[in-house]
C-alpha cells in the first residue's frame, strides 16, 4: 500500500480527522496518532467495513522530558475536554513516562525511550507500527505491507510478549475474519 493511499483511507474516519485537526491546539512535544485507529480503518476500508468499525479506542503518543504524573495528568485532562464531544475513547501517554510504569504492569524492565517514534517502533506487531503526526508526517518504519495484506505478525524484540500478541490478535480476527494471524 502506498503512504497517500493509506493516509487518505485513516482520514475516512472522522475520528482519526478530528483529532489530528484538533491535537496541535494542545502544543505537545512529538505528538502522534498512532496503532490501530489507523490500520484498522485501512482494514474497514480493504473489506468494505464503516471506516470506524471493531476500533476499540484511538491512541496519542506524544514525549514530554517532564515525567511527572502530574503533568501527564494535566494532559489527560486537557485532552479530555479537548474531544470532549467525541464519543470515543482516546487514550494519550507521554512516552517519556512508560520506562517508570512498564515493570509494574508487565514484569520487566523498559529502556526509556527518547521519541514517540521509538514508542511505535516497540510495538508488538509489524503492522501496529504505524503514526500520523499531527503536523503532518507519517511514520511506519516496517512499511505498509502488512496492512495491505491484512497479515498480523509478531515484531519480536526484548519487550515482546506473546500472551498479549495472542489476544490482541484473537481480538482482531474476531473483527476481521479475513486476517492472517502469524504464530508468535
Amino acid at each position: 500500500m502506498e503512504e497517500r493511499r493509506f493516509i487518505d483511507l485513516a482520514f475516512t474516519n472522522d475520528v482519526n480527522a478530528e483529532i489530528l485537526e484538533r491535537l496541535s491546539s494542545l502544543s505537545l512535544p512529538d505528538a502522534w496518532l498512532v496503532s490501530g485507529s489507523l490500520f484498522q480503518t485501512a482494514w474497514n476500508a480493504l473489506t468494505d467495513r464503516a471506516p470506524d468499525y471493531g476500533i476499540k479506542d484511538y491512541d496519542i503518543f506524544y514525549f514530554d522530558p517532564d515525567t511527572s504524573w502530574e503533568a501527564e495528568d494535566d494532559v489527560i485532562r486537557r485532552c479530555a475536554a479537548l474531544f470532549a464531544d467525541i464519543d470515543e475513547t482516546i487514550e494519550i501517554r507521554n512516552q517519556a513516562r512508560v520506562h517508570l510504569w512498564y515493570p509494574e504492569k508487565f514484569g520487566q524492565a523498559y529502556t526509556a525511550l527518547s521519541s514517540s517514534c521509538e514508542g511505535i517502533d516497540r510495538f508488538l506487531m509489524s503492522v501496529s507500527k504505524v503514526g500520523l503526526a499531527d503536523d503532518g508526517r507519517f511514520y511506519a518504519p516496517e512499511g505498509l505491507s502488512d496492512v495491505e495484506a491484512m497479515t498480523i505478525r509478531p515484531s519480536g524484540g526484548p519487550f515482546f510478549h506473546a500472551g498479549v500478541y495472542a489476544l490482541k490478535a484473537a481480538r482482531w480476527k474476531a473483527k476481521w475474519p479475513e486476517l492472517t494471524v502469524l504464530p508468535a
